[in-house]
């Protein structure tokens, strides 16, 4: 039951903040940001908010400066909106799964490429010895003098 409301936790604060982020914060070096996934601690104290950005270094940098900045407004939406005795601190991480994702589709697309160069250089193979290089038992065989 208790990780059932820390779950609906979790979600309502993701949708304050990015309710906030969307409306309310102004801050020009906020980039577009998509929230992926808020996780609170096991006494909900302290919300982790993970996100992605959309651009270079220069936008993920200046995301970040820009939640920095906005984190004691964004703190304070999240209490008057929860209603909760003690309001959770909110740390916000930059989400690597779409980096990883990248990483691993360019590491498939490599893996493909070399198994399709090892299927054509298979192709027009032939075998070094027979075909098949067992010995058969023909009637012929067994006549030492055939």
């Amino acid at each position: 039951m208790a990780g059932q409301r820390t779950q609906q936790l979790a979600d309502r604060i993701k949708v304050i903040v990015a309710s906030m982020l969307e409306r309310r914060v102004k801050d020009p070096r906020l980039g577009f940001i998509t929230l992926t996934d808020v996780r609170l601690s096991g006494d909900n104290q302290h919300a982790s908010v993970f996100y992605t950005v959309m651009g270079g270094q220069e936008a993920i940098d200046d995301t970040a400066a820009a939640l920095r900045s906005a984190n004691g407004l964004l703190r304070s939406e999240v209490g008057k909106q929860l209603g909760l005795r003690h309001t959770p601190s909110l740390e916000f991480y930059l989400d690597a799964v779409p980096e990883t994702a990248r990483e691993i589709e360019d590491l498939l697309a490599k893996a493909r490429e070399s198994d399709e160069a090892v299927a054509a250089r298979a192709a027009g193979a032939e075998y070094a010895g027979d075909a098949d290089p067992y010995k058969k038992h023909d009637e012929d065989e067994d006549d030492p003098t055939a």
